[in-house]
């Protein structure tokens, strides 16, 4: 058994401490929102924050996790309510969606660090790869967001 902390939450996990976080995630935890995409940690689909860094989860063991905070897309806000989630929405930033989870994540993460980010400041932290290629749209509402969560 692993202990670990998601979305505020003490959880023991029956795995071995060498798995991946992306698995005990998905497979052990059934939380879903977190998505495979290349197993490398290239295309960031599966994005989690720990500690409030985003890292690609495919490529953290659980063992090496340790007493960290992992929040999940699930743990920012199930209803949609946070404001990075209403720009992607009003934005129409997907369009297959199977990225967004992992790049809404990068983005709240970079919003957290930088409240106000340039455009090249969202291309340098923003490095999920999108094939549908939304990354304008990525950007709109990054700076939607990053106006909205400034009013309070």
């Amino acid at each position: 058994m692993t202990k670990l902390t998601v979305n505020g939450q003490e959880i023991e996990v029956d795995a071995s401490p060498d798995m991946p976080l992306l698995w005990a995630l998905r497979d052990k935890l059934g939380l879903t929102g977190t998505k495979y995409g290349c197993g490398i940690a290239q295309c960031r689909a599966c994005t989690v924050h720990i500690d409030g860094e985003a890292m690609p989860s495919c490529q953290i063991e659980i063992g090496d996790v340790g007493a960290s905070e992992i929040t999940t897309i699930e743990g920012l806000g199930e209803d949609g309510s946070h404001p990075v989630q209403r720009a992607w929405v009003s934005g129409n930033v997907p369009q297959c969606g199977f990225c967004q989870s992992g790049m809404v994540m990068a983005a709240v993460a970079l919003l957290e660090k930088n409240p106000n980010p340039t455009d090249e400041e969202i291309n340098d932290e923003i490095v999920n790869i999108c094939r549908c290629g939304s990354y304008s749209r990525v950007r709109a509402a990054i700076h939607q967001a990053a106006a909205e969560m400034q009013k309070g």
